[in-house]
């Protein structure tokens, strides 16, 4: 049990820290379904086998929509799946956007989405246990990873200059 949950915030952190610093978009996504499923780790580690379960039905519903969208903005932007030659798609595919800024969004776990509800549950019951405060800080550091390249994500490829040729 230790042992998996020392794998598990290992997994959550490695994947999380590479993917901040990769260009690929779908590396992006595979690298975060590699998070998510740390964080399922996590979760059976700490006894919560319902809630992992739970996790990987939600996560498989805004992680289906999040691959749809990557297929649609490669295609849009020319077969490229270089982030960096994206920049200011918001214009060119409005419901992409939306589609896509709701998914990562939901991988957040921002309120009242279906990422919150198994995410929320896993991180309020981890704080229950005691664990110890380097556990706390790992999960929470992780947590923080996942917000960190989902919003890089979104500004390179939505917000940010388009860098296309």
């Amino acid at each position: 049990s230790a042992l998996l949950l020392f794998i598990s915030i290992m997994t959550m952190f490695m994947s999380g820290a590479v993917a901040i610093f990769e260009y690929d978009l779908k590396k992006i996504i595979a690298l975060s379904t590699l998070s998510q499923l740390g964080m399922m780790m996590f979760s059976i580690s700490l006894g919560l086998y319902e809630l992992a379960f739970f996790h990987l039905l939600t996560h498989a519903l805004f992680k289906a929509l999040l691959f749809l969208c990557a297929g649609i903005l490669i295609h849009g932007a020319g077969n490229t799946q270089d982030i960096r030659s994206f920049g200011g798609l918001s214009l060119n595919f409005p419901l992409v956007t939306v589609c896509m800024n709701l998914a990562n969004l939901s991988l957040c776990g921002v309120p009242f989405l279906a990422g919150f509800y198994s995410k929320d549950l896993i991180v309020e019951l981890a704080c229950q246990y005691s664990w110890g405060i380097f556990v706390l800080l790992m999960m929470f550091i992780c947590l923080s990873l996942t917000v960190l390249y989902s919003v890089r994500l979104t500004y390179l490829s939505f917000v940010g200059p388009y860098g296309g040729g």
